[in-house]
């Protein structure tokens, strides 16, 4: 099974647009940070820029984030980026001589959609700001500790 990660990529490049503001904004600093590539980080940045929660110059390495924050919720992030957006997946290939192969996907999705619409309902409501509050509150943990 394939996993994506690309939500999980977008949000930490927008945390990294705002934590590092006044930083290396390019998309070589950025994918050092998360560990890819930078086309991969542009291309997250084109997905971000055309949902406007970044804006770009060209010509210019200075992207940043088009809105407060406390105005990004994960579920824009996760409508902006690029990629299939079930939650879960029902396997298409059963057996309709089977009992539960003729039934379990109209089953599986009436389950599906409820747990899906309960997760998008939670991803609006935590914000860019919380998960940006989050990361630097575990640094400043981290360095108490020391």
């Amino acid at each position: 099974m394939k996993y994506s990660y690309k939500l999980s990529d977008a949000i930490h490049l927008l945390s990294y647009l705002d934590i590092y503001k006044d930083g290396d904004l390019s998309s070589r600093a950025i994918a050092s940070s998360i560990e890819s590539n930078p086309s991969i980080v542009r291309q997250l940045m084109s997905d971000l820029r055309k949902a406007n929660i970044i804006e770009t110059q060209k010509g210019k390495v200075a992207p940043k984030l088009a809105k407060n924050p406390k105005d990004i919720s994960l579920y824009d992030v996760y409508q902006a980026i690029n990629m299939d957006h079930n939650l879960l997946h029902i396997d298409p290939k059963t057996n309709p001589q089977c009992i539960v192969g003729n039934n379990i996907q109209d089953t599986l999705t009436h389950y599906y959609n409820e747990i899906e619409d309960l997760a998008y309902m939670r991803m609006k409501q935590i914000t860019l700001a919380d998960i940006i509050g989050d990361i630097l509150e575990r640094e400043k943990s981290k360095k108490v500790g020391d």
